[in-house]
């Protein structure tokens, strides 16, 4: 995830990815990265364990990345916000670890933007914090994000201002453009 040119939104300001040690859809890593660190932000990549991670082309296991901090050391405090990027397996594995799904509530409960793409609003709904609000995701989400009580729509990108905290999520890679382009607004005015 190399550095691109900066334009100074984000400057001084850190995100949080926060993905599982397998699984993650690489485009839904490294796009929103991109964006980031071309805003002039930095980017932290947090997963349950040390190491490595390992991105995936849909099911097919492509790049990986280096973990720069564990759940267990990460602090919503030292952020302005979170990225969780989709994959199946990623917020599917997630999900099942309490400290992840802890950190994705400590955003929420903060105040704090959280961006999600895909089938990453599965954190969201383990953190319970979709109650109320009005998202989209994956289209075989639809009806756990409903059980869940949220709103869910078709759209390409969707903010979700209620209760306290923007949420800006978005259905698939093919959303990317606008997906980032609305998360590092959220996380500039953070």
């Amino acid at each position: 995830m190399a550095r691109g040119t900066r334009r100074g939104e984000l400057v001084g300001r850190t995100v949080a990815f926060l993905v599982a040690n397998e699984g993650v859809e690489q485009i839904e890593l490294t796009d929103p990265w991109q964006a980031i660190e071309q805003s002039g932000g930095d980017c932290v990549l947090i997963a349950p364990e040390a190491g490595q991670v390992q991105a995936v082309n849909h099911l097919t296991r492509s790049a990986t990345f280096p973990v720069h901090r564990t759940v267990a050391e990460a602090r919503v405090r030292d952020f302005v916000g979170l990225v969780l990027p989709g994959g199946v397996a990623n917020p599917d594995r997630l999900r099942t670890d309490e400290k992840a799904v802890a950190f994705v509530r400590g955003f929420a409960d903060a105040g704090k933007p959280v961006a999600a793409i895909c089938h990453a609003p599965w954190m969201l709904i383990e953190a319970g914090v979709v109650e109320g609000k009005t998202l989209t995701s994956w289209p075989s989400l639809r009806t756990d994000l409903r059980n869940a009580g949220a709103e869910w729509v078709d759209e390409d990108v969707v903010l979700s201002p209620e209760a306290g905290y923007l949420l800006v999520t978005s259905r698939k890679p093919g959303d990317l453009p606008g997906f980032c382009r609305e998360m590092v607004k959220a996380f500039a005015t953070a």
